[in-house]
């Protein structure tokens, strides 16, 4: 099978090859490109192609689909960035920044709409099975993320309400991912089952990993300002594992989320975290899920040769940076 930065540089050519920075209108299409043109892991992409190749399928014909995926993902990003009210993404100002919410909610639109006309460019036989995937996928997501803002509002959130909430908003895609990867192929539906445990787990995993890094990570890599979460109080696994706790730390975390946004409140609620050793449990997580994901993959039978990609993006986001 193919490196994982081969799949991703097939991607990258193909997303260049749709031309978004030659449409018009400009005021349309400039947006998306400069988007996609900030780059990203392309994992979404990446997972669909090599569940197609694992299991003996043409990565060129799958090539639509893949796209068709990662412009959906980036359809939310432009619409998680305006409801968040974020400044930068990858280190750049976002679209909604640079362009203004009613340019960022039109293109995100936008991609919306060319990824299901991506979608559909799948053989017939296997069309209504993909598209039926894909809206489930899409539902989950939006449910996920409708959750997430609930979420902001509520101090009763619980750690297995938050995991269910992130398998929703980000296990879901990678899930659709393997499994339309599985699908391509006829692969029966045990099969297209495990593929989509190993995507949802793998995008549980990734969210918590995520979480952490917004705290402990590094900003030149994780291309996010460290502590945005913490500032926006949001509710990470981080924080709702620390209130789930009952502890007297956990009112101080409390204490210490309701100081004005800015530096003094993310150094505080941090030191907190770590006297509580929630960024170890927060790894602790996301290993765990890698774990459930490994399971899932290797229970389609796969020979170990096909299995090693997919055990490298495992370990890739175990160790990731950003």
């Amino acid at each position: 099978m193919k490196r994982i930065s081969e799949y991703a540089s097939e991607v990258e050519a193909a997303l260049l090859a749709l031309g978004f920075s030659e449409r018009h209108p400009a005021s349309l299409y400039a947006p998306i490109a400069y988007a996609l043109e900030a780059g990203g892991k392309r994992i979404r992409p990446v997972l669909l192609l090599m569940a197609v190749e694992a299991f003996g399928g043409d990565t060129s014909a799958a090539m639509p689909a893949a796209l068709g995926m990662e412009l959906f993902h980036n359809f939310t990003l432009l619409h998680d960035d305006v409801m968040d009210d974020s400044d930068t993404r990858r280190n750049r100002p976002t679209v909604y920044r640079k362009y203004g919410a009613p340019v960022a909610i039109l293109s995100g639109d936008t991609m919306l709409g060319e990824a299901q006309s991506l979608i559909s460019n799948v053989p017939d036989d296997k069309l209504r099975h993909v598209g039926e995937v894909f809206g489930r996928m899409a539902m989950d997501v939006y449910k996920g993320q409708s959750l997430d803002m609930e979420f902001e509002h509520r101090d009763d959130v619980t750690p297995e309400q938050y995991v269910e909430m992130i398998r929703l908003k980000t296990g879901a895609l990678l899930g659709a991912c393997a499994e339309i990867g599985g699908l391509l192929c006829g692969c029966d539906d045990k099969v297209c089952a495990a593929l989509r445990a190993y995507g949802e787990n793998l995008g549980i995993a990734f969210q918590i990993e995520d979480d952490w890094l917004d705290t402990f990570g590094d900003a030149a890599t994780f291309g996010k300002p460290i502590g945005g979460d913490i500032n926006q109080a949001k509710k990470t696994f981080l924080y709702i594992s620390g209130m789930a706790a009952g502890t007297e730390e956990a009112k101080a975390l409390r204490i210490a989320m309701e100081l004005p946004a800015g530096d003094m409140r993310v150094r505080t609620v941090t030191r907190i975290y770590e006297k509580m050793r929630l960024d170890e449990s927060c790894r602790k997580a996301a290993a765990s899920y890698s774990a459930k994901a490994l399971k899932a993959v290797k229970s389609t039978g796969l020979p170990d040769e096909r299995l090693e990609a997919f055990k490298y993006l495992l370990d890739r986001l175990s160790g990731r940076k950003k």
